[in-house]
């Protein structure tokens, strides 16, 4: 299965599995970008992210944190 910007819910599992020390409250959306763009299934073009994207992403990466 491969990764798209769009599928918020599965990046934001991968990266709480990935990254446990980190708090996703305080992450900044250019490490966030590139952490998703590093997941082994990411699979999308860069350019088709925007703040939006990285902001529900965040969002669900915090729910999933909790």
């Amino acid at each position: 299965m491969s990764l798209k910007w769009t599928d918020v819910q599965d990046i934001a599992i991968e990266l709480a599995d990935n990254h446990e020390q980190i708090d996703p409250l305080t992450i900044n959306f250019v490490d966030l970008r590139n952490m998703v763009m590093a997941l082994d299934e990411f699979d999308d073009d860069p350019n088709h992210c925007g703040e939006k994207i990285l902001e529900a992403i965040q969002a669900a990466w915090i729910e999933e944190a909790e």
